[in-house]
């Protein structure tokens, strides 16, 4: 029997090229031979609802139509479950990617034609597992593919996101420098596996990373591995704003790590001591969260790529 897959479309997602786009992508995959039904969100969380109904109705093949925002709204609705009812992580779901947003910094691990192989492997029905994120937090969880990041980068998230996500990469680049200019040093209390001592140290930021790119092409985590069961943690001292818009340039090669202010590590577990909630970005989303723990769930689902 043919796997069924469900397409959910983000009609917004790329300043809305995802709705020019989508309907000849789709019928490609059906005139190939796979088995498409198609449903639109329409606001931001929609893809979530529209993911968690269709999980429950018995979908287990799904297909996002947009960037990692949409990603990772499938991912939470499939795996979130609301008011204390079990988990749906035990139940294997196969996620595909007609990656037609604003970043899709996900795919880019996996080659520099992401959009391309990514259809060919729902046309072949090539899939791998990877690992999961799950995030904690005061009013429930969340989970995601690509990264959880705290600090300037959620900064620059939450304002390129309210202003200028049209604008696409530019328009990331350009909250970037409107944040530099608000730049003022952070701590965020954390400790990691076994750690016996929080580590409050301020920070320009702390990315806790499944993948290694985000922001579209910027190489933050260049050790990540999606298949490795491990977090790859990447810790940035507090610079100035000069400091800061000389290393800008290196997140693009990923040589900022070899910064004396950078660090890294490869965890399984973070607990975050955090005073309230603050600005998060989760998969090139942001929202406002009071972060408990942190946690990867290896090879937790599948996707084709």
């Amino acid at each position: 029997m043919k796997e069924r897959f469900l397409a959910i479309v983000n009609p917004a997602a790329g300043g809305g090229r995802s709705a020019k786009l989508a309907g000849p992508a789709l019928a490609r995959l059906r005139e190939n031979g796979l088995h498409v039904d198609v449903i639109a969100s329409t606001a931001p969380g929609h893809a979530a609802d529209l993911a968690r109904e269709a999980h429950q109705q018995g979908y287990r093949h799904f297909i996002a139509v947009g960037g990692d925002g949409t990603a990772h709204e499938i991912l939470d609705g499939i795996f979130a479950q609301p008011h204390g009812q079990p988990s749906a992580a035990h139940s294997r779901v196969s996620i595909g990617f007609l990656p037609l947003g604003t970043g899709n910094s996900f795919l880019r691990d996996f080659g520099q034609s992401g959009g391309e192989v990514a259809l060919e492997a729902l046309l072949q029905c090539r899939k791998r597992p990877v690992d999961v994120l799950h995030l904690t937090h005061a009013k429930g969880e969340t989970f995601s593919l690509n990264l959880v990041s705290v600090g300037f980068t959620a900064d620059v998230g939450a304002f390129t996101n309210r202003y200028l996500k049209p604008f696409g990469a530019i328009g990331y680049l350009l909250g970037v420098f409107v944040r530099i200019v608000q730049l003022r040093g952070k701590t965020f209390p954390l400790r990691c596996d076994q750690d016996k001592h929080w580590d409050a140290r301020p920070c320009l930021f702390l990315s806790f990373n499944n993948s290694k790119y985000t922001g579209g092409d910027m190489l933050i985590a260049p050790h990540a591995d999606p298949h490795d069961g491990l977090i790859e943690f990447v810790h940035w001292g507090p610079l100035g704003r000069l400091a800061t818009i000389r290393m800008l340039p290196t997140l693009y090669d990923g040589s900022h790590i070899k910064h004396p202010l950078a660090s890294r590590r490869s965890v399984r577990h973070i607990e975050f001591n955090f005073s309230g909630p603050v600005d998060v970005i989760i998969d090139g989303e942001v929202a406002s969260l009071d972060c408990r723990s942190l946690d990867i769930l290896p090879g937790a689902m599948d996707i084709y790529v």
